[in-house]
């Protein structure tokens, strides 16, 4: 065969390397490599480059380990040596996914789920002579379909642990994992870019388009039903017992023969304890499903959220006239006489001595009479009649001055209102 004098390659798209069909060279041939390749001579099934982007004479005097490799005399001598081009540019549109579904414990409901993922990633040769010895062996050429195929395996066993792994390490649930895929692309671009690089490659980007459950895979289905039952009872408020206690009394009212047998006990006084637990449960959801609603401050029964007359006695809601209304203060809420909490929001009641309304608890005086409100003693705590100078528990004065200017303290602050002082109450 004749010997090659010009050595040469011009890259087709999708191929990340290319071997030269002639191997007859000699020490005047020229290696011409482009930007953006590289090439490498095989001899013996030992390496001889890179070669970067340029013109390249393999003789003895410009690469002298080809004497040493050739064992050839100085001067035009002929060789063999396999020559490969490796083209260096990035290739961005890889694709990679999922064939069949990967099975991945859920780490929040401890069940097995299926799931599939796609997307695409961006490689480039960063080892042309290991990326070479690695991956291409004897084939002729080595195309971006042929890396799908080989990285293929490699990716998606490589996805399935590290998918496991990033929910075991967040605490997330599979179901929620398609608010998290930017998130869970850096992470499999982090813990795949080793495994790549053993083959001479770079992982420039790694994305996931689509990650998802089979909506149609038994195990999927139960828990968003399950996730739905329990957002029902979270948001009517009632547990997963009551809610079964419940179904129970339901399928017994629907069956006409436990029904009455259920009836005839309850009415004989047999069974209490089931039915005093089914009626407050009856009351605890009634109670529930009517969380929005008003209490009249009249008749007790609850309205609709926004009513003014009340549905049951036809009295003003709104009113304040009421003998046995407590108004809360902060939110308005009518409460029962003696309440020490507001139904409405919550607050702590400071009744009036004098004529019982609701105050706040920095108030000096009542709102509604001007009675003067008790107050805490500074030195022991104890609640003490307004007006009263000394308190009855420890008789200490009641009022408290400021240690650095003198000025009289409001029973609760923290600070001097003239002077800025930090204070701590004390006597007089």
């Amino acid at each position: 065969m004749a010997i090659i004098d010009v050595v040469k390659w011009d890259a087709a798209p999708g191929v990340f390397a290319w071997k030269y069909p002639s191997s007859e060279l000699s020490t005047w041939t020229q290696l011409i490599v482009h930007e953006s390749q590289e090439a490498v001579l095989f001899k013996e099934g030992q390496a001889v480059g890179p070669f970067t982007a340029g013109r390249h004479v393999l003789s003895t005097d410009n690469y002298p380990i080809l004497g040493e490799l050739l064992k050839v005399p100085f001067g035009r001598s002929p060789f063999t040596a396999e020559v490969w081009f490796v083209s260096k540019a990035i290739k961005l549109d890889v694709k990679w996914g999922t064939t069949t579904p990967i099975s991945v414990e859920d780490p929040k409901y401890h069940i097995i789920l299926p799931v599939r993922a796609f997307g695409q990633y961006g490689i480039s040769v960063a080892n042309p002579s290991q990326f070479l010895m690695k991956m291409v062996g004897t084939m002729p050429a080595f195309t971006q379909k042929t890396l799908t195929e080989y990285f293929k395996g490699i990716i998606v066993s490589a996805v399935s642990d590290t998918i496991g792994k990033y929910l075991i390490e967040k605490e997330i649930s599979v179901l929620m994992m398609s608010s998290k895929i930017q998130e869970i692309g850096k992470y499999l671009q982090e813990q795949l870019a080793p495994i790549v690089a053993e083959y001479g490659m770079q992982l420039t980007r790694f994305t996931v388009a689509s990650i998802s459950t089979d909506d149609n895979d038994p195990a999927v289905a139960t828990l968003k039903q399950a996730m739905a039952t329990r957002a029902e009872m979270s948001i009517v408020g009632y547990d997963y017992q009551q809610k079964r206690s419940f179904d129970t009394m339901e399928g017994a009212a629907n069956n006409p023969g436990v029904g009455n047998v259920m009836n005839a006990g309850l009415g004989m006084g047999m069974g209490f304890g089931m039915g005093g637990a089914m009626m407050g449960l009856s009351q605890q959801m009634a109670g529930n499903l009517s969380l929005n609603g008003q209490k009249c401050p009249h008749c007790g029964q609850m309205n609709n959220h926004g009513g003014k007359f009340c549905s049951f006695c036809g009295k003003d809601m709104s009113a304040t006239s009421a003998s046995d209304a407590v108004i809360c203060v902060k939110c308005g809420h009518h409460n029962s006489k003696g309440a020490k909490f507001c139904s409405g929001c919550g607050a702590h009641f400071f009744l009036c001595p004098s004529c019982g309304t609701a105050n706040d608890e920095h108030a000096l005086k009542c709102v509604k009479c001007g009675a003067a409100m008790p107050v805490k003693c500074p030195a022991c705590g104890t609640m003490v009649n307004g007006g009263m100078k000394f308190c009855p528990s420890c008789g200490k004065p009641m009022k408290a001055t400021c240690p650095s200017c003198g000025s009289e303290l409001v029973p609760g602050m923290k600070f001097c209102a003239n002077c800025g002082t930090r204070v701590e109450p004390k006597e007089s």
